[in-house]
């Protein structure tokens, strides 16, 4: 049994530790998640992920290993769009580079169900795995082969009709590899510490308490919104801050019929409200972690709302380099990178409110 001190006797608490090794486990697949998700962005930059026009769970482990192989595949991406309008008179060895790409990836996918059922299965038999937390697991599993499916479908969008995969597509492929990400990491987190006996419990309002939630989901539809800005190549566009075209608010927001296609297939608006999202966040952000170190009797709590402004800021400013640089792969990958580790300290600070006493 540990003792959990914090910054006042109010808040003292006892905690009861949880599960160490099946939390590890847990980071792990949530980190073999956030490293798919981050290989994935790399796969689209470099144009890659439609160098591979099959879907073969089993097979598809082994690349091509003879220079016969690497003709038949590079036949099949040759008779594909992007090939044909885009890529016309690539090398055997540039294909190579993103077929690797997009190997990679898959592979990658394909390990963390490996990584995840085998120790699932050991840790339950050993009566570690929480019955609560039971159906849970399996759903997180059955997911992750729900995600496998979407993104055969998102390949598919690209491989007649477009030069590269439909931006709703992406984003309902990045939008389920984000849900398990943030549901391994609340496990893992609810695991570590499995209860909690309160001494003194801290207090938060319910005005903090909903800020913390409204963080976590405006941070999750800003990911979102990020799929969408990359699926139209809409980092492209635009690339001045904090103007757009000159202006604040630009014209050509609603120039589409019905208004929601503005959403999600007008660029001009993509961009826009990728912006708009980051100043609300972060303005959020901002305003939750003021109150919080100002009235929060937890140390954990004060600490976690001022890490998730820091990382929020962090991610604006490097949004903005972003674009400004004209989407290189290096700083794209990082924003990716820097859109999860944003979303994990928003969970862990909505994990430290929701231990607090709603006063």
């Amino acid at each position: 049994m540990a003792i959990a001190a914090s910054g006042s006797m109010q808040s003292s608490k006892v905690a009861v530790e949880g599960d160490n090794a099946v939390a590890l486990w847990l980071v792990i697949v949530a980190l073999m998640v956030a490293l798919t998700a981050v290989v994935g962005a790399a796969t689209r930059l470099t144009g890659s992920g439609l160098s591979i026009t099959e879907w073969q769970p089993i097979m598809g482990i082994i690349p091509p290993m003879s220079d016969a192989d690497w003709q038949a595949a590079f036949a099949k991406y040759k008779a594909i769009p992007q090939y044909t309008e885009v890529n016309r008179g690539m090398s055997l060895a540039a294909f190579k580079t993103i077929f690797y790409w997009e190997w990679a990836h898959r592979l990658i996918a394909r390990s963390i169900g490996v990584v995840f059922l085998v120790p699932f299965l050991a840790f339950l038999a050993a009566g570690r795995i929480p019955r609560r937390l039971t159906p849970r697991l399996v759903l997180l599993f059955l997911l992750g082969g729900l995600q496998g499916a979407i993104g055969w479908i998102m390949v598919q969008s690209g491989l007649v009709e477009r030069v590269s995969v439909h931006p709703v597509k992406l984003l309902l492929h990045l939008g389920c590899a984000v849900l398990i990400f943030a549901l391994l990491v609340w496990t893992a987190l609810g695991v570590a510490v499995r209860r909690e006996r309160a001494v003194h419990l801290a207090t938060v309002t319910r005005g903090q308490s909903i800020g913390a939630v409204a963080l976590v989901v405006l941070v999750y539809l800003q990911i979102l919104s990020g799929a969408l800005v990359a699926g139209h190549k809409a980092g492209l566009t635009y690339n001045t801050w904090p103007l757009m075209d000159g202006r604040l608010i630009p014209n050509g927001l609603a120039t589409l019929s019905p208004w929601w296609l503005n959403i999600v297939d007008n660029i001009t608006a993509v961009q826009f409200n990728h912006r708009m999202l980051a100043y609300l966040v972060v303005v959020l952000g901002l305003w939750q972690a003021t109150l919080l170190w100002r009235a929060a009797d937890d140390e954990h709590v004060r600490h976690s709302a001022a890490w998730l402004a820091i990382a929020l800021v962090a991610q604006m400013v490097l949004g903005i380099w972003t674009l400004l640089a004209w989407v290189p792969v290096s700083l794209g990958v990082a924003h990716q990178a820097g859109a999860l580790a944003v979303l994990a300290v928003g969970l862990w600070h909505l994990f430290t409110v929701r231990r607090a006493r709603v006063g």
